[in-house]
């Protein structure tokens, strides 16, 4: 059984060969991915983000427990820290979501980010898209929670929750550099301890500001007992069960459609570019002239963009 099959069939270990296939750009990659795409749209893909330390993997594992209560498949994309030594993923969501590992109904990836912009790996798209073919209902995407860079994951999701807490320092200085702008859901996680009604109403102070954010929902949520999760995955699930009817959920995957036409063609065209010998040694020969007069940064960049056109045509 080839391994489009195998992943139809929801075969774990397909789909781990599959995912580590796309992490590793393998030359097989493209053609098992176009052979999926027909199957791919049914998963409501849900992205988890916020501020390191607010409980987003515990948020994560208790949602997980209430879709499997509906029998409903998960799949869960946990992108964690690169290894600075081996560029693999540290894996730290993974401990943290032991709880529900042990659940065939439930499958985890922890993918390393790899230095990639809003720390989410390239591969991570083509790996939802993977769990979508599944037969997954759900594809949760973690991610590493480094502040502006995450809102990043708007992209990639069909809806976006923000997690923040009492504890999270800065949090409003946070959202007001990016993270209120792809917020669509706001869960004060750790609702339980001191300062989360201050933070619910700088919250909802500073959504009044734009039109865009002022009707955004917050949740109060103890996670890790449980608390309020219930409440925010019923308006999840409400959602997605009106998402096939909804003009905005359509123009969302459309968008979400268009970003990934955009994000592919700029690394083709950034892989011809680097891989072009003359462009290399333009290069080489500038950081040999560096800090000439004649050598300015923008003239350098000018030529390799001239250099790359005259070799496309």
């Amino acid at each position: 059984m080839d391994l489009v099959k195998k992943i139809i069939k929801g075969d774990r270990a397909a789909l781990a060969r599959a995912i580590s296939l796309v992490e590793n750009c393998s030359n097989e990659t493209n053609s098992f991915l176009e052979k999926i795409i027909p199957l791919v749209g049914r998963a409501f893909r849900i992205g988890v983000t916020g501020p390191p330390g607010v409980g987003k993997s515990t948020l994560t594992n208790e949602l997980t427990a209430l879709i499997r209560k509906k029998n409903h498949q998960v799949g869960i994309i946990a992108v964690d820290p690169s290894s600075i030594f081996t560029g693999g993923a540290i894996l730290g969501d993974r401990i943290r979501m032991q709880p529900i590992g042990l659940d065939e109904g439930v499958f985890i990836r922890s993918m390393a980010t790899r230095g990639c912009l809003g720390g989410l790996a390239d591969a991570t798209t083509a790996a939802a898209d993977i769990l979508d073919a599944a037969g997954k209902k759900y594809v949760i995407v973690e991610t590493v929670g480094v502040g502006q860079s995450e809102v990043e994951i708007f992209k990639m999701v069909d809806i976006t929750l923000v997690v923040l807490s009492p504890e999270s320092g800065d949090s409003i200085q946070t959202m007001k550099s990016g993270l209120m702008e792809i917020a669509d859901v706001i869960v004060v996680n750790k609702s339980d301890r001191p300062g989360a009604d201050i933070l619910i109403n700088s919250l909802r102070s500073t959504a009044e500001l734009s039109e865009k954010t002022k009707d955004t929902p917050i949740f109060k949520t103890v996670a890790q007992q449980g608390e309020g999760v219930s409440e925010l995955f019923e308006y999840l699930e409400k959602k997605f069960s009106g998402s096939g009817q909804s003009e905005a959920f359509q123009q969302k995957r459309k968008f979400l459609f268009e970003e990934r036409l955009r994000s592919l063609v700029v690394r083709r065209i950034e892989a011809d570019l680097w891989s072009n010998k003359k462009i290399q040694n333009l290069l080489k020969e500038a950081g040999r002239k560096m800090g000439q007069a004649d050598n300015q940064p923008v003239k350098v960049v000018d030529k390799i963009i001239k250099l790359f056109k005259q070799n496309k045509k």
